[in-house]
């Protein structure tokens, strides 16, 4: 995008957020209270949300070029297909209403769990010179597929999968490694607390209980990755065997096995801490921001904690243990930008789906319906696994827990398993694809960045419907029905 079409973009922005609504007559239909009436939201205002997942889905496999430079400015330019008309429409207290809601009580919170977890993993090294065999392997994948909920799949991907590189850099054999590391530890080992995945810490943010997670989905997770370690090692082995069983040669640059940049756990720790206890503590004060918004005290407190836990990583930790790990910040630059756009679109996208049979989307709502009103949950795990395994899994999971009717408190108990639904099938299907969760793309490219020839996006699905899909299936039969 040029110097001259950026700043007509941003003055005509400044512009329509200024002026006064041009409708008054449907400006009228919002809510007194500031909130958009789902019920009067056409289906196109769905468009600006839906063209941004198709950015984000497409734009890094058919335009790389491009999208490397001008993600960003993509996301800008969705969000302002949505903030324009909005503004027009509704008027500016509305559109800024809701925009100024979302980006404090959810992106904001949302950005900086992950900011602080990529930045403190990124300060601890793995040392030491690790063989690849069988056995091994299955143990990283299961020490990382178990960290994955204390540390997120952010967390544990961008820790883990440097070693398990090194450690098979011997082998002819590797991608089926790669393609099971981004299956357990980038997605389903992170199920089990709102640390693990994006989706679980939104569920959070809405009311969702710190350990109602692990409760419901611990029998669940625990058949996916029992069942996806096991056929993993009988893979290895017969690779390993066709091999040779090649030996590492060490020679004097071994290392022993150990960590650099220690003192990142204590602050790992307290990142888990500060995020337990914003759940566990209800503080009973509220800081008033704007019209009826308020910042929980325990939530301020908790990013702030979190803020100052990234900060002190920063400080502590020496320069070449980042270096060592090849730590950039451009993916968690690309996160931020991205998930901006996406937060803001889906605005509308929300405020229909809570609007549930008197909305546009009631036909996706009666898909997840039975006849006599009640949700039908194995629809539910596979419109979210679905839409989460092409779009993101983040966004897909809100989605889809408003439209089951966005309250925790009745989610949780009086639809468990709706709740459980909606949650396995954003977190464990965001492995179908590249582009399901955020560290799966950042797993490829670290790998094909030393050397593994990763298969293509649907020479990865081929991976995902032989081996994930009929797991899926076998769960829906024993969970959801």
């Amino acid at each position: 995008m040029n110097v001259k079409l950026r700043y007509f973009l941003v003055i005509l922005a400044v512009v329509v957020l200024i002026s006064k609504p041009a409708l008054a007559s449907e400006a009228a239909q919002a809510s007194h209270s500031y909130h958009f009436n789902g019920t009067k939201l056409a289906n196109w205002w769905v468009l600006p949300f839906a063209g941004m997942l198709i950015s984000i889905a497409l734009g890094p496999l058919c335009f790389p070029h491009f999208w490397k430079h001008h993600f960003g400015k993509t996301a800008l330019i969705w969000a302002l297909l949505f903030l324009i008309p909005s503004t027009l429409i509704f008027g500016r207290t509305v559109t800024t209403y809701a925009v100024v809601e979302t980006l404090l009580l959810e992106y904001l919170p949302f950005v900086i769990l992950l900011l602080a977890l990529f930045t403190i993993t990124g300060g601890i090294h793995l040392t030491g010179t690790l063989v690849g065999t069988p056995h091994l392997n299955t143990l990283l994948l299961l020490i990382g597929t178990f960290i994955a909920s204390l540390v997120g799949t952010t967390g544990s991907a961008m820790l883990l999968i440097r070693p398990v590189l090194r450690a098979n850099a011997h082998r002819r054999y590797r991608v089926h490694t790669i393609i099971f590391f981004i299956f357990l530890v980038a997605n389903i080992g992170g199920s089990l607390t709102p640390l693990g995945d994006p989706p679980l810490f939104l569920g959070f943010l809405k009311g969702v209980s710190f350990f109602w997670t692990v409760t419901h989905l611990f029998t669940k997770t625990i058949f996916m990755a029992t069942t996806l370690l096991l056929i993993y090692i009988l893979i290895d082995i017969i690779l390993y065997n066709r091999e040779g069983r090649p030996k590492l040669t060490l020679d004097s640059s071994h290392k022993p096995f150990g960590f650099t940049g220690s003192i990142n756990f204590p602050l790992l720790a307290g990142v888990v801490l500060m995020v337990l206890i914003s759940g566990l503590w209800r503080s009973g004060i509220k800081i008033h921001v704007w019209a009826d918004i308020f910042l929980d005290f325990q939530n301020l407190t908790r990013d702030t904690v979190l803020l100052g836990l990234t900060g002190l990583s920063l400080v502590l930790t020496k320069p070449e243990v980042r270096r060592s790990n090849n730590f950039t910040w451009g993916p968690i630059l690309e996160v931020a930008k991205l998930f901006a756009g996406i937060f803001i679109t889906m605005i509308p996208a929300i405020a229909i789906l809570r609007a549930g049979s008197e909305g546009n989307l009631r036909n996706l709502v009666a898909l997840a319906t039975s006849f006599n009103g009640q949700p039908l949950n194995y629809t539910y795990f596979w419109l979210t696994g679905i839409l989460s395994s092409f779009l993101d899994n983040a966004p897909t999971y809100l989605v889809f827990f408003n439209m089951a009717g966005g309250e925790a408190k009745t989610l949780m108990t009086t639809l468990p398993d709706t709740l459980t639904a909606i949650s396995a099938g954003a977190v464990f299907m965001g492995a179908n694809t590249y582009i399901g969760n955020a560290p799966n793309f950042m797993v490829r490219a670290i790998a094909e960045g030393q050397g593994v020839k990763m298969p293509s996006f649907f020479g990865y699905m081929v991976w995902s419907l032989g081996i994930l899909i009929p797991l899926f299936v076998i769960i829906t039969f024993i969970f959801f029905t």
